[in-house]
């Protein structure tokens, strides 16, 4: 198959409780901009991938919802309500279905490129495969193939549980795509490898960065 037949599913919680390790990069009152940043960043990114057709967010939170669409994805309330897999389900089997090919994305890769995740969806074969983050140990996308359940293991360790559910491992070096943001630590590594207008702009006009890919957080350059 060829052209945008892809629909991309993105998952994204309540932004007063995501990030929680992510929490003193920015100041409290600023958080959940930046969650709503990266987030915007990799809709923005996976919308300009030739290969997908629809972005699916699935959200109860009204501004991601609202920023989503702002960007032409669509949003659909987590009707499961039973965390980040059943999400995932929910969205890629229940509201876009079976008969198509899905692919899901966690919503912190701000640094993602379009050709990126072009890339990783033209190597994913029949069935199920994913791809594992930069540390190897996570999970940032699972792709299944129309008529294949999606069976999302995401969580501690879910490189490994997608691996022997029989997913099969993408091993391209791809990094903006590989590099989620859990910690101040990723937020300079993001930066290091440039990261979207959103992020960078917060960060800019916050005072914590005079240059995406120059100046990192407090505490160190990026790298």
């Amino acid at each position: 198959m060829s052209g945008a037949d892809w629909t991309a599913v993105i998952p994204v919680k309540s932004l007063g409780a995501a990030k929680s390790r992510l929490r003193g990069a920015v100041a409290d009152a600023r958080h959940e901009d930046l969650a709503l940043a990266m987030v915007r960043d990799t809709v923005a990114a996976v919308r300009a991938c030739a290969a997908v057709g629809t972005v699916l967010v699935v959200t109860d939170d009204p501004a991601a919802a609202a920023a989503v669409k702002a960007l032409g994805a669509r949003a659909v309330p987590d009707r499961p309500a039973a965390g980040l897999n059943a999400a995932m389900r929910f969205g890629a089997d229940v509201v876009v279905g079976l008969a198509h090919r899905r692919a899901v994305l966690t919503g912190d890769l701000p640094a993602l490129r379009p050709a990126e995740l072009g890339e990783a969806l033209a190597a994913a074969g029949a069935g199920r495969s994913f791809v594992a983050d930069a540390a190897g140990t996570g999970t940032v996308l699972l792709t299944a193939e129309a008529g294949t359940a999606l069976d999302p293991r995401f969580g501690a360790g879910s490189a490994g549980a997608h691996a022997a559910s029989l997913a099969r491992p993408l091993a391209g070096a791809w990094p903006g795509l590989r590099q989620d943001v859990d910690t101040a630590a990723d937020l300079r590594t993001v930066l290091a490898l440039g990261a979207g207008e959103h992020t960078c702009g917060l960060l800019r006009d916050l005072g914590l960065i005079a240059e995406c890919g120059v100046s990192g957080m407090p505490g160190g350059p990026a790298r």
